[in-house]
């Protein structure tokens, strides 16, 4: 299924003018036109990661955000030293799926917090921080995701030597998935 948003729903979420005056005239639209634009629009004007912070104007598909944040996050798990920060993507996933309550979302995400606080390392940290945006709640999905990929980057790009080619290699990943989820006619989650 291809997510579109509207210019308008993308306002109401305060973007950063730069971007925003980008994807105006990447489209040839004027900012109080409101046609449907797709994600890989978005993604084809002005990168994926302001796609994925588009996902706060989508409605109607937070278990598909809600998956893509845990996929994230996922992506850099074996950075994690603390089980919380584990246990918070599970949780996470589980509650996309049905298999969790709201309240078993905010104990993982205060669990999360609390690892995330206590991590030492930089890339511990920022994977840690990757489960906790996981796990935020049910109607910040689209920022959780937002977070959630660029704490996954972070987290991905500081425990290589190689920090920036690991980093973009992630941000390649992150795009691909992006695409696979938000952006495919035979993809349906």
């Amino acid at each position: 299924m291809v997510i579109c948003v509207t210019l308008s729903g993308i306002k109401k979420h305060g973007p950063c003018s730069d971007e925003f005056n980008k994807l105006i005239a990447h489209l040839g639209l004027s900012e109080k036109d409101s046609h449907n634009i797709s994600l890989a629009t978005i993604i084809d004007s002005n990168g994926v990661d302001e796609a994925i912070w588009c996902l706060c104007a989508v409605s109607g598909h937070d278990k598909k955000i809600r998956l893509f944040a845990v996929w994230c996050a996922r992506q850099v798990q074996h950075l994690m030293a603390d089980k919380r920060s584990v246990d918070a993507i599970d949780v996470a996933e589980q509650y996309a799926s049905g298999a969790a309550t709201e309240d078993d979302l905010r104990s993982a995400w205060s669990s999360a917090w609390d690892a995330a606080m206590a991590a030492t390392r930089p890339c511990e940290s920022s994977a840690s921080w990757s489960a906790v945006w996981s796990a935020a709640e049910r109607g910040a999905a689209g920022g959780a995701a937002w977070a959630t990929a660029r704490a996954a980057v972070r987290a991905a790009a500081r425990s290589a030597e190689k920090a920036e080619a690991l980093g973009d290699a992630m941000a390649f990943a992150q795009e691909k998935e992006f695409r696979r989820a938000f952006c495919s006619e035979n993809h349906d989650v």
